[in-house]
């Protein structure tokens, strides 16, 4: 499972990650919206342990380490940050991506087998920007998942390539829910899906609201009633011709 509590990271003059907290654990998709691209790429990093919080806790099955949660876990996709190059055709970004793999995982991965095995044959030739959405998520995911360490699963504004959720949700859904290789998966996105009622979070939940001075109200003197008022004076006025006499 992973947890992060009041996850924050500071910036120049804002915070790159307001306070942020959330749970997801094997076997289930989580969506965490964010109206910010710089946000949503903060927590992707964050999780995935490629960026060091400023505050906060963050947790794999119970352990805090960064680099063990960064080597349980895949970012994918995050813009500016590994998001593939528009230039490469399929066949080289997984060329790439395989030589990424640790060797003692890797054996003879080669990207022509490993593009026939996986069925993504039929795009080997083409450029990534020419992939359909709903495909290049496809891609994507089984190159991540090539690595067989891989238990979590960050994708940093999969909808940016379609506002079509079909696009990008029902795969994430399988991958979560794979009986045999369920995976944490989270997908920070900018809004969530219109009837998604599944796991989900806000970016900023953890943000304290700000303090309530409470206002005490003086309260007003009781009033007099008329008829002893009236009574009071004629007492006084009394006392006084006394005191003359």
């Amino acid at each position: 499972m992973l947890t992060a509590q009041e996850l924050q990271i500071n910036g120049r003059r804002a915070d790159l990650l307001p306070p942020t907290s959330l749970e997801v654990r094997r076997g289930q998709l989580l969506l965490v919206s964010g109206d910010g691209q710089e946000q949503r790429t903060s927590l992707s990093l964050a999780l995935s342990g490629r960026m060091k919080p400023s505050n906060g806790t963050l947790a794999w099955d119970g352990a805090a380490k960064t680099k063990k949660i960064r080597l349980a876990s895949a970012l994918l996709d995050s813009p500016g940050v590994n998001e593939p190059e528009q230039h490469l055709s399929v066949q080289d970004l997984v060329t790439e991506d395989l030589a990424l793999i640790p060797r003692r995982y890797r054996g003879a991965l080669l990207s022509k087998p490993w593009l026939k095995v996986n069925s993504f044959e039929d795009i080997a030739g083409l450029w990534i920007e020419q992939l359909p959405a709903e495909r290049r998520l496809e891609l994507l995911t089984a190159l991540a998942l090539a690595d067989p360490a891989v238990d979590l699963l960050v994708l940093d504004s999969p909808d940016r390539h379609s506002s079509d959720p079909a696009d990008w949700l029902p795969r994430l859904e399988r991958l979560a829910h794979d009986a045999g290789r369920p995976l944490a998966v989270v997908a920070v996105v900018s809004a969530l899906p219109d009837g998604w009622d599944g796991a989900s979070a806000a970016i900023g939940n953890a943000v304290p609201e700000p303090a309530v001075e409470e206002e005490t109200a003086e309260e007003p003197a009781e009033e007099q009633p008329a008829e002893e008022a009236a009574g009071d004076e004629a007492a006084e006025e009394a006392a006084g011709e006394e005191v003359a006499r």
